[in-house]
């Protein structure tokens, strides 16, 4: 594809895929709110006798609720309640799937990085989802996810170097905080992106050899992608799902896959993946029927390597909203503490977005937050209605009653 062509392309993309995500009327004052919990998640540790004061859509202050018995702020009052940073999803598929961003909003989820769909700049995040893109997956000419579905919004085919530098820097001139590359030959028993395709070989693979395996990348063109990210700042995710995809990844220096590989994936890539620093987002409830992603898993972490949360919103089956399922599968899978799953998906997600304060109620962080009753430490399931919702400073839900001004 040629340099102005691609570029034509991707700016149409980002002009038509704001339509995609309306935005939440919210109140505009800049009033100061504090909110008082019985418990307060700040991204890293659970805190009692603590609260929040919201100054111009950021957390101004975070201390003992002593500390502000002279506040004038507006309080809002949880009571029994945990208050926690809006959770960070760092897989979804909103756009290209017409997810309503609303609606994940009002379940949990306050930020999420859409890998795989139209292209445009960040935004959201004042009374709105906050919204992250990649834009189109970058693969060989005839790979995933073009059988699949099409080029439209979602692939861009390349078959060179230069192609590769050519895409990346139009991507991140379109906006895009990450590059992503797909390396997946198809046919892993139980994988949701290729249930009517069937590879050649390998020893997980579904016994019909009707198909071909789709085409990829290779590693020296991967290798060009992720020297145009990292020169543009930008990292690369790369969707795989068996160890042919991961060699050619882990080789090429990418930054993360996208998934936990649903094929069993050997030793000996997984510990130079973890060597690497590669990071890894879950998925695993996703992955549920894949018949090696619980090993993966379990592996991958056993070595030391960070597992980031990520549910996949907008496929099938999956909450448009906060998965306790996904939480649950990491907890049991990767052997975390409840708290541990709680950071992978608010501060360590925040950081690695290299949005270190995001994630967080640290002073200056954006004050996107949620509450629910109850302590979800003990109970995940709590977390999947929230009844506080703040974004940016704007409250986006409210069910709790004790709502009154400081005397």
């Amino acid at each position: 594809m040629k340099t102005h062509s691609l570029i034509k392309l991707l700016l149409f993309l980002t002009l038509t895929a704001f339509a995609s995500f309306p935005i939440i009327a919210q109140e505009t004052g800049q009033t100061p709110v504090l909110i008082h919990a019985a418990r307060v998640f700040d991204g890293n540790n659970m805190r009692t006798n603590t609260s929040v004061l919201v100054m111009g859509g950021v957390v101004a202050q975070i201390d003992t609720r002593e500390a502000f018995k002279f506040s004038s702020a507006k309080v809002i009052d949880l009571g029994d309640a945990t208050l926690l940073p809006g959770f960070i999803e760092l897989h979804a598929h909103l756009a290209f799937q017409h997810i309503p961003a609303d609606t994940v909003l009002k379940h949990g989820i306050t930020t999420i990085r859409d890998v795989g769909g139209p292209l445009h700049p960040p935004y959201g995040g004042d009374g709105s989802l906050r919204v992250l893109t990649s834009g189109p997956i970058i693969t060989a000419p005839g790979g995933y996810p073009i059988p699949e579905l099409g080029t439209e919004n979602i692939a861009i085919a390349v078959a060179t170097e230069q192609q590769a530098r050519e895409a990346v820097r139009a991507l991140v001139n379109g906006g895009a905080v990450v590059i992503k590359v797909a390396l997946e030959p198809g046919g892993e028993a139980g994988a949701p992106w290729s249930s009517h395709h069937h590879a050649d070989s390998g020893p997980h693979r579904k016994t019909s050899r009707s198909k071909k395996p789709w085409p990829l990348l290779s590693e020296h063109i991967v290798k060009a992608i992720v020297d145009e990210a990292h020169q543009q700042g930008r990292k690369v995710t790369a969707h795989i799902g068996e160890a042919k995809g991961a060699k050619i990844a882990i080789d090429a220096g990418i930054d993360e896959w996208a998934h936990v590989p649903c094929d069993i994936i050997p030793d000996a890539l997984l510990k130079k993946a973890v060597s690497q620093q590669v990071k890894t987002i879950t998925t695993l409830d996703t992955l549920s029927k894949c018949t090696g992603a619980a090993h993966n898993a379990r592996a991958f972490a056993a070595l030391g390597g960070e597992l980031l949360y990520g549910a996949e919103i907008a496929h099938p089956d999956i909450p448009w909203g906060i998965d306790t399922q996904e939480l649950m599968a990491m907890m049991h899978l990767a052997n975390m503490q409840p708290i541990e799953a709680l950071r992978s998906a608010t501060s360590k997600s925040g950081r690695y977005l290299n949005r270190p304060l995001l994630g967080t109620l640290q002073p200056g962080a954006p004050a996107d937050m949620i509450a629910v009753q109850g302590d979800p430490v003990h109970s995940f399931k709590i977390l999947e209605y929230p009844d506080l919702v703040m974004s940016g400073g704007k409250v986006v839900i409210n069910n709790f009653e004790r709502s009154v001004n400081m005397p």
